[in-house]
């Protein structure tokens, strides 16, 4: 079991750090919109080798059959190590390409708050919290599991639905030959 939550975590966590790191280097001095669209489909896509993990195992190795549980365990393993890849893959972008996301998210953040109307001490409010954001997010200990989380609640979802769908045999049932 433990090398499939590391095989298929592996695919998983590969398909999701390298487009992250391509849409990071493809969009490098240009304001990429559809952005978060574009990254939780990647981790859909990335992540739907949670599912094709428990129907595999399932039908290999279990005869067909799985408990929630089982198939939940899975799945949440799978996730887990394609978080760490998804955070490797960051780093590995961030450093390489000297992006500096907290300022550059910062100001976007800062100038939305300008162009919806806000402005004198609710605007200096929300710059000061965006300066803070920028110290914090300099902590690898701040940042590290801010980037994990952004992945890992979709392989939590993604193992949640698998694990219900596929606990029923009669869900894609297995292929006799």
């Amino acid at each position: 079991m433990f090398r499939k939550i590391l095989a298929y975590g592996t695919v998983a966590g590969l398909i999701a750090g390298i487009s992250l790191s391509a849409v990071v280097v493809a969009g490098q001095g240009h304001e990429v919109h559809y952005g978060m669209l574009i990254g939780y489909t990647t981790m859909l896509i990335a992540l739907s080798t949670v599912f094709i993990a428990i129907k595999r195992h399932r039908d290999a190795d279990l005869g067909g059959v799985i408990g929630f549980w089982p198939a939940l365990g899975l799945g949440l393993g799978i996730s887990f190590v394609a978080g760490i890849f998804y955070v490797l893959a960051w780093e590995t972008t961030v450093a390489l390409t000297h992006l500096d996301f907290a300022s550059g998210y910062a100001k976007t953040l800062i100038e939305q708050k300008k162009a919806s109307g806000v402005s004198g001490v609710a605007l200096a409010k929300f710059t000061a919290e965006m300066e803070q954001f920028k110290v914090q997010y300099a902590n690898p200990f701040y940042r590290l599991p801010m980037t994990f989380i952004e992945i890992f609640p979709v392989g939590v979802l993604v193992s949640l639905v698998s694990a219900g769908l596929l606990r029923s045999s009669r869900f894609l049932p297995v292929r006799r030959r």
